[in-house]
């Protein structure tokens, strides 16, 4: 699976990426992202919610998230 990684970078970094990434994947098809900032969290988490697409959620870390995307 391919990873995003957005550790240390601020919005829209971290969207602009996303935003490549969805443009190559197929229905099915998934990807993570990475970050360490709540603020891009939230961010992501707005621009996902407007995509046909799933995700979820998970800290691994205290402050480091991965974000699972996949195209529906």
């Amino acid at each position: 699976m391919d990873t995003i990684d957005c550790i240390g970078d601020f919005c829209p970094i971290p969207i602009l990426k996303i935003k490549m990434m969805l443009q190559t994947l197929k229905p099915g098809d998934s990807f993570q992202v990475m970050t360490d900032h709540d603020c891009v969290l939230e961010s992501i988490d707005e621009f996902l919610t407007r995509k046909v697409i799933s995700y979820t959620v998970e800290e691994m870390n205290h402050g480091i998230f991965i974000i699972t995307v996949k195209k529906v």
